[in-house]
């Protein structure tokens, strides 16, 4: 409610005028971005340390840490950004975020692949490509089938 609350008072402050529909998605982008820019320093945090300390390969390295993170997305976002149907059974829709976060982590591991093995970016660099690219399809599809 806070944020809401504070979202709205920025759109005032701005002159922005959205129907109450546009307004509601326009908050709930806003709280998927902060929760999303959490569990990105949470990834890239995990990353760092799997690769630099643990010496593990790269591909462990992100899947480890996207895994960790997808944890904490997984927990906000239910809490926090979507308004879960509580109608629908609750094992199912994790079972659904996990089907979709796993596509997400192999979208993540194709691009992170092509970029360090193929197109020679370095692997931070290329984690930024990735999430932004998986960022997209995280809110496209929990939109579609948390709600």
């Amino acid at each position: 409610m806070i944020m809401d609350k504070f979202v709205r008072s920025m759109l005032k402050i701005f002159h922005i005028e959205l129907s109450k529909k546009h307004e509601d998605l326009f908050i709930q982008i806003f709280k998927f971005a902060i929760v999303g820019g959490i569990a990105t320093v949470i990834d890239f945090v995990f990353l760092y340390i799997f690769r630099e300390f643990c010496h593990f390969p790269i591909l462990v390295s992100n899947t480890l840490s996207f895994c960790i993170s997808v944890i904490y997305n997984y927990i906000a976002s239910v809490k926090w950004v979507f308004d879960v149907n509580k109608e629908k059974d609750a094992k199912k829709q994790f079972i659904i975020f996990i089907v979709f976060s796993v596509i997400g982590l192999l979208l993540n591991d194709l691009i992170m692949w092509i970029s360090v093995d193929f197109l020679s970016i370095y692997y931070l660099l290329a984690k930024i490509i990735a999430t932004s690219i998986v960022m997209i399809f995280n809110f496209v599809t929990r939109k579609m089938f948390l709600e």
